[in-house]
Order: C-alpha cells, then structure tokens, then sequence
C-alpha cells in the first residue's frame, strides 16, 4: 500500500480541499516544458485603476500580458474600441500592449483622458485588464480676493481660513512667513485638516503681516501662495493705557486684563458629527478647541478601547489617526477638551465601509479531457458586493451556451471538459465603492507522463536518516507513480516508505542496505515513462576521541585532541572555534591533523574550545573548556585547588526553589573565589551533572531556582585561582511537581532539503524543561502573505518535521509549541523560513568578453531575473579552459578552471591567462542548490606577449680566439618568435666587466660560433628571445677561452720562484731591517733632534709635504728634498694596477705587483725610500710590475 503523510486532524479538510479540486494541475516551472504548452493569456503587469497623470511628460498607459502563442493586445476608451492607428501621437511598445501617448510636441493630456481597458488574446482565450481612468494633474491658482487686515483682542480666539483651490490630486497644505520659514505651532496655534490656521487664544506676539498659506501640488511640482494676511493683537495693557486717561486709578487696576474662560470647539461645529472611511484607509479624526488657558484634548471611544498598536496622537493631540481601519472600528468616538474651568466634548460617529476584497480568488485551472473543476470567486465588502462572470472579456450571460459549464452564484463549475473549452475566465466584484478583477484560464490540456527529474541522479545521505529520492513529473491527466528498487525489483509499498504527491520517495530511516537503483514509473491513459535514480547511503562522521577539559599555568602550553571516524568516501574538514567564534589570528595557535596545540597561554585563551568536523553530508563536534589559572609562585608555599565543600544540607523546601547550604574546604593557601553549584536530573538524565549557579567565595547558602518534574540532587565545587576542587558528596534528592512546560523549543528553523518541501527544526527540550510527562511539540507552518489558516501536527521525540508538497522557494510562518500531559507552553514566536530552493532556470546572458592584456581578461554578462533563480542568489560561477596555444598548433588536453563572483555581479577579472592562446567560457548562475544552466559557450584568444628565457643556454668547443653557442626555444613563446638577442662582454681579474656587444640572432637558429675573441678570457653572456610584443626573460651563462702555453709556462716559472725557501728567507730579512730602521727614527724624533735638511725644509717648504708632516707627525723631518717626490707621486696618483685588499694573500710576490710605494707591516710607506725598480714586461691580461728584493734593500743602505 501506498501511504501519504497526513495527520487526523487535517485528514478531513483534505478531502473536502480534494473534492473540490479535483484532477487540477499545476504546471512546473520547468523551461522545456513552458516552451512547449500552450497556455491562455495571463496579464502580468498594467497601470494603477486611478492614475493621475503628469501633463508636462507621455502618457504611458501599461499592459504586459504572456502566454502560449504570444498574446495579441486591442485597447478600448470609455466602453468602445480605441483605433491606435488612426492617432499619430499614440503608439504600442513592440511585444507588449503598452501604450505611449506623445504629448510633448504640442498635445494636451486632457484629451485624451477617460476610462481604458487592455485586452490580450491569443487562440486559447483573452484576458482583460482593470478599467484604468486617466486624469491629467492640475494645479490652479488661487482666486484673487481682496484680504483685510485681522484685529483681535489679546485672549480671543482666531481662525485664519486657507481656502486651498481644488487640485488633482488635493495640494499639501502649510503656513509659512515672507522668509519662507514655517510659522511655529504648538497647542495653542495649529493647522487643522481643512488647511486653516487655529488660533486658541492669541498673545501679542503673534501680531504679524505675513501670514501666508502654501499650497504645494507634487504631482507637477508646483506650489502656489495665497496673499498674506495681516494680524494685529492688541493687548490689555495698551488698552488700559487708554482708557486710564478717562477712569480713576481705583476703577483701572481693579478690572481683570484679560477674561479666562472655558473651552469651545472651534472645529468640528455642534456636539455631534459622522464620518464615514473605507476598510484598509487611514480614519483621521479632529478636534480644535479655544478657551483660556489653552484647553488640553484627549479622545475615547465609547463602549470600547482604542485600537492597540494602530493609533496614533498628531497635531498635539488634536488629531485621532488610525491605520488599516476595519469593520470592527466603527462606534462612537469622544474628544474632550479641557481646561481650568471646564470642559466641553464632540462625538464623531464612525461608520467603516469596505470596497470588495478578496476571500478566494479565482486561480488558474489545468484539466485534462473528460475531467471536472471549479472555479471559485468568493469577495466581501461593506455592502456586500454582487459577482459577475465574464468569458474571454464578453458576459458569460451572453456567452455560446456550454453543456460542461455550469454558473452556480460564486462558482463556476465544469464536468467533462473538452479541448475547447479552454477560455479565460474573469470574476468582477463591485459595490459602491469600488471593484476586484480577476482573470483565471481554464486550460484543457491532454499531455503523456513526462519526468522532470534528471535521469542517473544521484543521492547521497547519512545512514538512519531520511532520504528523499525526487520524481517530478508532469502529465494529463496526472499520471499515476510508482517505484522499484534495482533493475528487475518489485513494486515498492509498506510501512519503511512514504510515497508524497508530488512523487517524491521518501525512506523514512536510511540503512546502508538502502542503497542501490531505483526506478520511478509514471502512467496515464496516454503513455508510460520511468526514470532511474541513484541512492548511496554514508557512514556517520563520529568524534572517537573529544578534546579534555585543561587546566594550565600562564606562559605554559596545551593541546586539545579530536580524532574523528567517517565514511572512507566522504573528505572531512576538522575547523576549531574559540566560544563559538573563530580563533584569534595569532601564530601561538598551531592546528594539527587531529589536535589544537596553544603556545605561551595567556588569560584571554580562557575559554570553551569547539572541534567541528564537517563533511559535504554531516558535521559533528565536541568542544572542552580550557582554564588559565596564575604560574605557580617562586616562594615554597605549596598552592593547590581548595578541597571540597562538605555537609550539603537541603531546606526551604518549596514546588519551584529550595535552599543549599553547606561548609567549605580547606582552601589550600588560595582563597576559593566561588562556589559553583551542580544538579543531577535522575529521572531523565542520571549520572550527568548540570551547571546550576555560581555564588561568590565568601557565601555557603544560596536559593536555587528549580523547575517542575525533576529529581533533584545537588553538589557543590570550589573554584580559587589554582583551580576547581573535586566535587563534595551529592545532597538528598528533592523531586519537584510536574507542571505544563514554561518554555518552547530554540533553534526553530525552516529550509527546504528539496525544491517541494519544508524542513522544520529546533532544539528540542532538555528533559528537565520538559516540566511533566509525555512531551510533544506542536508543529504549525502557512505560506507567508497568502492569508492562509496554521495547519498543525503534533509530534514527539523528534526535532524535526517534513512538510511535503510546497511550492518552490516560497516564505513561511513558522511556530513549535511545546505541551506534555499538563496542557501547553506559552505561545511561541513566530520565525520565518523557506521551502526548498531548486536549480536555477535560466543561464545568464549577453556574455561579452573584453582582451585586458595578454594574461588578463574581463567578462560581462546580464543578470538572470531573480525569479528564475529560486532560491538564495549566492552568486555567478565561469568555466574556462584552454583550447589551443596558437603558436604550438596543437591541442591540449582540456582543464576546466573555475572562478565565482559572489553576490548579484554582472562582470569578473580572468587572470592568469597564457598569451596568444584560445579560450572558451561559459556562465552559469549558482544558488544555495547549485548551478544552473550554463551560457553558450564564448569563444576568445589572447594576443602575444614576451617570451620566457630560452629553454637552455650551453657553451662548448672553448678555444684560443672562439666559443660555440647552443640554445633551446622558450619553453613558452607565447606568440611568434621574430628574433634572439646575444649580448656578451669580457670580465677581467678584478671583476670589472668590460664594454657590451650586442648580436641579432634569426629566429630559427639554434647554435652560433663567436670568433675573434681575445685569448684566456672569461666572458660573460646574456641571451633571450622577441616576439613583436616585445623581449621576453634572459638566460646568463659565462665561459673562457683557452690561454696560450708559452704564457702559462712563463707564470709557472715566476709561481715557482716565489715559492723558493731562500726567497721567502730574504724578504724576512728585509722586514726585520724596516723594523729595525723605524724603531731608530721614533727614538731620534722623540729627543727633539734637528737636522740641516729640517732647515732647509723650513726655508723651502713644499706646501704638498707639508700636510703629511702637519697631519701625520712622520717622516716630514728626516726626508731630503729630493725624496718628496716618489712620496707625492704615491701618495696622489697611484697606478691602475695597484692591488686591491679583495685580492691579496699572503705571497710576497702578490704583494709586489704595479705599485710604486708599498705598505709595510706596521702601515707605513717603503716605497718613498726606495729607488727606481727594474720593470719586466708583462704576462698575460693579469701581469704587473714586480719590484726586484735587491733594489728594495738599495733604498735603505
């Protein structure tokens, strides 16, 4: 047996809903089938009824309308057919029935002003629109009237009347002064409703002659001025002045200056007014009263309260505003205004009317052949309002009799329907105020079974959950479903299944042996067709090993374990969270595979730590607190958590409190800071401890709070800052009354799993909060917006419920309510959800590709209509891929890659692109289900760009005067090589490199041989490739050519010499006499000594010796002329050769080369010593000078 999920309370409305739509269908939403019904017109969008139109702009009188062909559109003006051809201002939009109506070049809107009427039509029916009446906007001037001044006494009331001219629509009226600054009001002056200015009593100050009234017309932005008014006060004080002239002092001051009395109205006039509004408006009712003092209002209606929440004061009292008016607010409202000595009152009679409105409009209706139906157009209205039915846009009264339709009042009734009977059908209800129109075809359709849902789809699910397999169908007449399992199974039916309406399978409890193939068969009288599905059934994600409570010291480290389980086909995530937060970007935080460690804690890693672990079907978690107590002090005081807390001891014992007492530990050194109080429920949850308060250290009694039907038993914790004792012994149990449950579940939420239903969940309640036995939840839901009735199921142990058969994507109004055998919890809250989103419908369009540059592209597209999405737009995803590098000619294998732009976008940066290559991209719209249809595929190339370094760069084949070049191509040209480049230059012993030479290399050679090039050389190359974009990277490499043999035999030789034992003997013993020859110049100068030379230097200083002697203090006075000048010339211009610090080492050979003066070990110069050296030719490219060891000892003898 097939079995349908209903509850017993609904199961009668059921039938009672079925029997009267009987065999109705609804067409789905999906585009190959729109594509392919016809379908009668259906207007979608038109102009208000009353539109008051601007006479400055084009009169655009609005009718869209679709429909299956394309609906046709005629127009008639005030009751007969309006001929658009023959009015060269007046034009349709194409595609559409809009009319535009050109009044710009010369042509007044009142002409064409009345009452229209859109009609669409195709061969299925016509649909008709509202009578629309268009008035053009008006904004007179005031009559021009002749105003006298107004003179009043101090005290007495004023009325300054405004007299607005009649506008379309009314003007706004307001008082302003010749500044254009609003006249300030308060409870003595206001505005009434009328427009006129109330004056309860006048004071001097308001003497003034600019009183001006405004009257501003928004329709065509205009505002238009009465002439100013003129008011003097005169005041008592002046008149008594006046008069004193002619009274005795006596008679003056003994009159009162101004005469109080009690309030009267001045608006609204008698004691007794009506006022009639429609339902739905705004009911605005006032009262202005005069007097002195200024009387105060206050309103009331007789025999009732003012509406809640829908009244509001204005006007400083004097106004009465109620919105959304009902029927119910009719009756006898009082404003009573009141002062020192008195009061006075009005009654306004109410009377709320109410133009039709809709209890059931008609709604479109698909049968197939030989079926029956109804149509049901059901309005109410104040008076009630008479219906009509029309056929196409004629009266069905006159309409071709038909023996399969039957007109019953408010229900039209069809038995047998053929083909032709498919009509548009229009419901008119109208009083006297007003009128609804509806348009609802009847649709005659004979379709075979068709299956929506895509073939070999696949379904994936947590074992002991439920698994929804879809079967969307579409047929008429509706075709009949039935499932299989496997390939050759038998029907499915009995108890582990749920067949739902739309065709859904539903297997209430996944078992892994649930999973398999099947097959979804759908019949009518005019086919068959089946589709296949796929189940997988998943092992649960499990946390097998849950992170600790920890306790650690400042500056100290912790680590948190989560190993988890799951389905070896399903990839986990594992993400922490710090109080159900992220955690802190802060590099102290390392997360492992299985574990969270904390480096160097602080007191802000105080906290409660959640591991989540998540797969693409289930996510579980456990979490642990961590606590951060103080390092443990230097001195040997021994600090540790305080003992327990023991004698619990239970008093005061009443239905919903008791009090706790008991008697502290030992609080080891550390003063306990709080107690932390525990309970145990053993009835429903024995062996778990429940947090219960806190209390501070220095307290041992407190008054817990208890709820109904638990089995109490107590405990209680000390906390100091080392940390928390072990608990003391649990107190007597105390089982408190049952009672009805104080509280509804949390969490309640509604998302749909399928595009067809609704998922309702929430947090159920704990077992203490469920306050008496048998728990439910009472579960209600209705479609946001549409005035449907709650429908309510009651279930228990569970936290969910499924609600079948729902449009797609579509608000609800929520509600779960909590009940046990004790009666209900208080009513709930209201939350809003969702039905089930489903693919999105269309793919985006218009999809334009713009080049950025070789790598980068960016890429446009129109945005889908957000109805098509159905669901919660998340964003727009492309597909690229390469299909071709344009230079290697050859394909490639195909990797697709993937951006998504979130949000409503309409563009997106490709970057990364390789140059001079070919793509194709396509977009797809992507909601909370997925993606929807991609676009077209577009098709772009990329222009070149430089190329990368050459593949290699090899050097062979040295010799004395040449080198061999070999190269690769670039691994990517990215376009069409045009040349290489050869750039190369010579770098000598020093480094230093010499002048750059630049070669031109074809583009197709791939070897080249350098000649004449200088001998024992190393050179350093640079080498890259060009396209006509420009060059790409270069690629180094350095070689050397051969030395000749002659030369390397002659530096072998010298190389030898220096390495001579009685080589390096003689320059020692050339050191030790340098020595020895300082040490004996010191002595001399430090004895003050003065030689002839010193006087002759005296005599004939050279201004260039003389900063050495001046700045140095050496050698200046013991030097003949004639030994200056070696010492110039090595000071100031030394040869090129000279030896850098970089390239010495400790050869005394290395040390002689190119320099004429030469440092000796403690710094100072040998060479101004010494004689002319004897010079050696030089030795290949790095030969120099190398003074003679016999020449040095000369200089010194």
């Amino acid at each position: 047996m097939m079995t349908k999920k209903s509850t017993p309370a609904s199961r009668a409305s059921l039938i009672l809903f079925l029997s009267q739509m009987i065999a109705a269908l609804e067409v789905p939403l999906d585009p190959i089938l729109l594509k392919e019904l016809s379908q009668p017109p259906t207007i979608t969008h038109q102009s208000p009824k009353n539109y008051i139109v601007d006479p400055r702009e084009n009169i655009v009188i609005q009718c869209e309308a679709k429909g299956k062909p394309p609906p046709s559109f005629s127009w008639t003006r005030n009751g007969t057919h309006f001929d658009i051809d023959k009015d060269a201002r007046v034009t349709v939009k194409p595609n559409s029935g809009t009319l535009v109506i050109n009044i710009m070049n010369g042509g007044k809107a009142e002409a064409y002003e009345g009452i229209y009427q859109c009609t669409a039509k195709n061969e299925r029916g016509a649909a008709i629109s509202n009578n629309i009446v268009i008035r053009s906007s008006r904004s007179p001037l005031w009559t021009k009237e002749k105003i006298e001044p107004k003179h009043v006494r101090e005290g007495d009331p004023l009325v300054l009347q405004c007299s607005p001219p009649v506008g379309l629509p009314p003007p706004i009226i307001f008082w302003m002064d010749n500044s254009f600054q609003r006249l300030p009001q308060n409870e003595r002056v206001s505005q009434g409703l009328n427009g006129d200015l109330y004056f309860s009593n006048v004071k001097p100050q308001d003497t003034r002659e600019d009183y001006i009234c405004y009257a501003r017309f928004n329709h065509t932005q205009t505002i238009q001025q009465k002439q100013p008014i003129s008011v003097k006060v005169f005041s008592m004080d002046s008149l008594n002045e006046t008069i004193s002239a002619n009274l005795s002092d006596t008679d003056f001051y003994s009159a009162k200056p101004l005469t109080e009395r009690r309030p009267a109205l001045l608006t609204p006039v008698g004691s007794t007014s009506t006022k009639v509004e429609l339902r739905g408006n705004v009911l605005l009712l006032e009262c202005i009263a005069e007097g002195l003092p200024t009387p105060v209002i206050r309103w009331i209606k007789e025999g009732g309260e003012l509406p809640t929440n829908r009244t509001f004061f204005e006007n400083f009292k004097k106004t009465l505003k109620i919105i959304d008016v009902s029927e119910a607010d009719s009756g006898k409202y009082k404003c009573i205004a009141r002062n020192t000595l008195g009061s006075t009152h009005h009654t306004i009679t109410v009377t709320v009317k109410a133009a039709p409105y809709w209890i059931t409009a008609p709604r479109n209706l698909v049968l197939s052949p030989g079926e029956d139906g109804t149509l049901i157009c059901r309005a109410n209205g104040n008076p009630k309002p008479s219906i009509s039915w029309l056929r196409n846009g004629v009266s069905i009264a006159i309409a071709p009799e038909d023996p399969s339709r039957k007109v019953d009042g408010d229900t039209i009734i069809f038995s047998d329907v053929q083909e032709s009977l498919s009509a548009v059908y229009q419901c008119n209800a109208s009083n006297e105020y007003g009128y609804l129109l509806a348009n609802a075809f009847v649709n005659v359709l004979a379709e075979p079974p068709r299956i929506l849902t895509p073939a070999n789809k696949l379904y994936q699910v947590i074992a002991n959950n439920p698994a929804l397999l879809d079967c969307a169908f579409f047929g008429s007449p509706v075709p009949e479903i039935e499932w299989f399992k496997g390939v050759k199974g038998s029907i499915l039916h009995g108890d582990l299944y749920v067949f739902h309406d739309n065709g859904t399978l539903e297997i209430p409890v996944a078992q892994k042996d649930s999973t398999g193939t099947y097959t979804c068969v759908a019949r009518n009288k005019l086919g068959k067709v089946q589709n296949e599905v796929h189940l997988e059934v998943k092992d649960p994600t499990m946390i097998i090993k849950q992170p600790e409570y920890k306790i650690v010291q400042r500056a100290g480290q912790v680590s948190f374990e989560c190993t988890i389980k799951h389905d070896r086909t399903l990839i986990p995530t594992i993400t922490w969270l710090k109080d159900n937060g992220e955690l802190p970007e802060d590099e102290r935080f390392i997360i492992h595979k299985d574990s969270l460690a904390i480096m160097n804690v602080t007191d802000k890693d105080d906290g409660t730590y959640t591991c989540v672990a998540n797969t693409t079907l289930d996510s579980v978690s456990a979490s642990a607190v961590l606590t951060v107590v103080a390092a443990t002090p230097t001195p040997a005081i021994i600090y540790d958590r305080p003992n327990s807390p023991f004698d619990l001891e239970l008093t005061d014992q009443l239905e919903r409190s008791v009090q706790l007492s008991w008697i502290p530990g030992y609080d080891n050194n550390s003063p306990i800071t709080n107690f932390v109080v525990e309970y145990e429920d053993g009835m429903h949850e024995p062996g778990i401890w429940h947090y219960q308060t806190e209390v501070r250290g220095t307290q041992t009694t407190v008054q817990l709070k208890l709820s109904p039907y638990v089995n109490y038993s107590f405990r209680v914790i000390a906390v100091n800052e080392i940390g928390r004792s072990q608990p003391s012994e649990a107190s007597e149990q105390y089982l408190t009354k049952a009672a009805k449950p104080d509280e509804n579940p949390t969490g309640v939420q509604g998302i749909g799993s399928e595009p067809d239903n609704l998922v309702i969940t929430w947090e159920p309640l704990k077992g203490f909060q469920s306050n008496g036995p048998g728990l439910q939840y009472k579960v209600s839901w209705r479609q946001k917006d549409v005035g449907d009735e709650w429908t309510s199921v009651i279930v228990a142990n569970v936290s969910k419920y499924i609600v079948s058969g729902t449009p797609t994507f579509v608000p609800y109004e929520i509600k779960v309510q909590s009940l046990n055998d004790l009666g209900y919890a208080p009513e709930p809250a209201e939350v809003i959800g969702h039905s089930g989103e489903d693919l999105p419908m269309v793919a985006p369009g218009n999809v334009q590709v713009h080049i950025v540059n070789s790598t980068l592209a960016k890429v446009h597209w129109d945005p889908v209509p957000l109805k098509t999405v159905r669901g919660h737009l998340q964003g727009y995803r492309i597909y690229y891929w390469k299909v071709q590098n344009l230079s290697k000619r050859r394909r490639r294998h195909v990797e697709k890659k993937i951006l998504t732009f979130s949000g409503n976008k309409t563009h997106g940066m490709l970057p990364g692109l390789e140059p001079y290559s070919s793509y194709k991209l396509n977009v797809r719209v992507v909601n909370g289900k997925g993606e929807g249809p991609a676009s077209p595929d577009k098709l772009f190339k990329t222009p070149e760009g430089v190329p990368s370094s050459p593949s290699f760069l090899k050097i062979t084949n040295p010799t004395l005067d040449s080198l061999t070049l070999e190269w690769g191509p670039p691994t990517h040209p990215n376009g069409v090589l045009i040349a290489y480049t050869l750039k190369f230059q010579p770098i000598n012993s020093t480094h230093e490199l010499g002048p750059l030479v630049d070669i031109r290399i074809p583009a197709n050679e791939t070897s080249l041989i350098l000649s004449n090039l200088n001998y024992s050389t190393r050179y350093k190359f640079y080498f890259y490739a060009q396209t006509s974009v420009g060059s790409g990277s270069q690629i180094t490499e350095e070689a050397v050519t051969i030395m000749d043999e002659g030369k390397m035999a002659m530096a072998s030789r010298q190389v030898d010499i220096a390495t001579q034992g009685w080589f390096i003997g003689l320059m020692c013993a050339v050191a030790l006499l340098i020595l020895i020859l300082l040490i004996v110049c010191f002595i001399r100068r430090n004895k003050g000594g003065k030689y002839p030379v010193k006087e002759k230097e005296d005599a004939h200083a050279d201004p260039e010796i003389q900063p050495m002697k001046e700045d140095d203090g050496t050698f200046g006075e013991y030097s003949d002329a004639e030994d200056h000048k070696p010492l110039k010339k090595g000071s100031r211009t030394p040869s090129d050769r000279t030896v850098k610090k970089e390239d010495s080492d400790d050869s005394l050979v290395d040390y002689g080369e190119g320099v004429n003066g030469q440092f000796n070990e403690d710094g100072s110069f040998i060479g101004q010593y010494s004689g002319k050296k004897e010079k050696e030719p030089a030795e290949g490219n790095e030969s120099s000078e190398a003074p003679s060891p016999v020449n040095a000892m000369n200089s010194f003898v």
